[in-house]
């Protein structure tokens, strides 16, 4: 190994460590501030306390704001993947004319209209059908923005299913929902999962919808209660986000540790013919 060889590992090594280091500096602010007596806004070593947590369970709102965000994440999740599944099945399985531009315009629309450019008449659509401050409007607005990139995730799983197994739960007398239940959804769980905790994190973080929508304190999710952690002059109460941040990270981190282990995450798939 040559002189520039060995220079060349030590710079990209290098350059690697400082990337690592930059990146990992808010990660070990959100460990270690929460037990910090006298919260900073740097990262150091804590004086070691649990009273910020004492602090931020006498919060009123608090608690409440990640059972409000569980209730979202998990309704959006599950019509999500389960109208998603069907309509990946339906589009992957019947062959009509402008099938895939059909889905990549879904696709193109939904990446293009986002949340902010839309919410006035999402705004007034939820008005009209009576959805202001509820917890299942904001779901199916939030559900309505994420089904095309779902569907077309699935799609993809769904297409490297083999129709054999299908065709033999069909000479058994199976049901086409039955043949979806029983064969094709075993074979897609790896996509299923991913698009699962995507949807989750994607609800989990989102702002603008349950802030649009939900008017009363009590139905806000996290992500919106912990705009309310400022005081009157706009400074932050560190001891309350850092805390609220570490608990609100929590359940993402560990949905993604779980899934990841137990099937990783596949953008495409199905079985390898």
């Amino acid at each position: 190994m040559n002189v520039r060889e060995v220079l060349r590992r030590i710079g990209l090594a290098t350059f690697i460590s400082v990337v690592l280091g930059f990146f990992s500096l808010p990660l070990l602010w959100l460990a270690f501030t929460p037990f910090d007596s006298e919260p900073q806004i740097s990262a150091s070593l804590p004086d070691f306390t649990l009273h910020n947590f004492q602090v931020l369970m006498d919060n009123p709102y608090a608690l409440a704001s990640l059972r409000n965000s569980i209730i979202l994440a998990a309704g959006a999740a599950a019509l999500v993947v389960t109208c998603a599944a069907l309509a990946a099945y339906a589009l992957s399985r019947v062959r009509i004319p402008g099938r895939d531009v059909l889905l990549y315009v879904l696709l193109l629309l939904s990446s293009i209209i986002t949340g902010t450019a839309a919410m006035v008449p999402i705004f007034l659509l939820a008005f009209n059908l009576n959805l202001i401050d509820s917890h299942l409007g904001v779901i199916l607005v939030l559900t309505g923005g994420l089904l095309p990139a779902a569907i077309f995730v699935l799609k993809d799983f769904t297409d490297a299913t083999p129709t054999s197994y299908e065709e033999a739960a069909r000479v058994f007398g199976a049901t086409p929902l039955q043949t979806l239940r029983h064969v094709v959804v075993p074979v897609i769980r790896p996509g299923l999962a991913t698009v699962t905790v995507w949807t989750v994190a994607q609800v989990w973080g989102d702002f603008l919808m349950p802030f649009l929508l939900l008017r009363d304190p009590d139905k806000a999710p996290a992500s919106v209660i912990m705009y309310t952690f400022y005081t009157e002059g706009g400074q932050p109460d560190l001891a309350l986000i850092s805390t609220f941040s570490l608990l609100y990270s929590l359940p993402v981190v560990g949905m993604y540790l779980f899934v990841s282990r137990r099937y990783g995450f596949r953008f495409h798939g199905g079985i390898k013919r």
